[in-house]
Parts: C-alpha cells; structure tokens; sequence
C-alpha cells in the first residue's frame, strides 16, 4: 500500500479542489466518460433545450431518471420550472443536435420537431428519449438535481455519442 504523498511517483497529482485550481478539478471530471443528451422543455417564451452530460439513471420502479443543469444557466428558471420535459440520448452521428443547443448554437431552427402529448418539443430519431415529468428538485451547489419520472422511452439501436476530456467521440470496442 503507498503512502498518499507518494501519489506523486505514479504520476497523479493530489490536490484539494479549490478556486485556485479549477481548471484541474474540471480536468479530472473531465476523466470521466459520459454520454451526451438534450433536454428539451416548453417554456413560457416557447421550446428551449440544452445539451447535458449530467444525465442518470436513478431508479427502475418507479422508473427515474435526473440531470442537473447549472444556476447560471440563462435556461435554469425555465427548466427548473418545467413541469414536463425530454431527454434524448444522441447517437455517435448526432453531434450536429449537440451543438445545435450549446451556448449560441441555432437551437431548434432547421431540427425536425415533434410535440408530444404533455406539450414538450422531442426530436425523433436519437438513440433514446425519455419523456418526463418532474418529481423532485434538489439544491446541489452551482447546480439543481432535477428528478423525473420516465413517462415514455423511445429507443433504437446504434452508437452512442461520448463526452470524455473535452472532447466528443465513439466508444471503441
């Protein structure tokens, strides 16, 4: 067994996650594998999404699932308040949806779009979507968890689009 100041010989840095070393905190998230999805609300001012790689699986019964958008979100308020909303897994040839709902992407303009049943905009065709309505809002620091149950799957099969070191990819078998 090593010491834990002798983490240095095996070449990983140990450090308390502070204000002056953010940006090696967030590299070491950055580690950490995750699939990419949007989620998608109707708004007071009409449909809005974002992309999210805070997505989970919470529970099979009753099935539900959570994500956690930031408070400095301009879209926090909205999907906080949603009652309803969906989250779609994107496939490995759909990082053209991701980019369409980051910070200044065209967002639904030219998107095929459907309105489901309880009003929320969903694009057909990702890998899943999971039609929600929300259960449960945590306080989680600059984040909410927002829990919700699974009303609807809708899923195909196919690669998933992966989030890993700042950078979007495949998953290599």
């Amino acid at each position: 067994m090593m010491a834990a100041n002798d983490s240095q010989r095996s070449g990983e840095a140990v450090f308390l996650p502070e204000a002056e070393n953010h940006r090696a905190y967030r590299n070491a998230l950055g580690s950490f594998t995750t699939g990419v999805t949007v989620v998608t609300a109707m708004s007071p001012s009409g449909p809005i999404g974002m992309t999210v790689n805070s997505f989970a699986s919470v529970s099979l019964d009753p099935p539900l699932v959570l994500w956690s958008p930031a408070k400095g979100s301009s879209k926090h308020a909205a999907f906080a308040g949603a009652h309803h909303y969906a989250i779609h897994v994107l496939g490995a040839d759909q990082d053209h949806l991701s980019a369409a709902f980051t910070r200044g992407g065209a967002a639904f303009d030219g998107l095929e779009v459907e309105i489901n049943a309880q009003g929320v905009p969903v694009l057909p065709g990702t890998l899943a979507r999971f039609e929600c309505v929300q259960q449960a809002l945590h306080d989680a620091g600059d984040h909410t968890i927002i829990i919700g149950k699974v009303l609807r799957v809708a899923h195909r099969q196919g690669e998933p689009l992966c989030f890993s070191q700042g950078r979007f990819g495949r998953f290599a078998v």
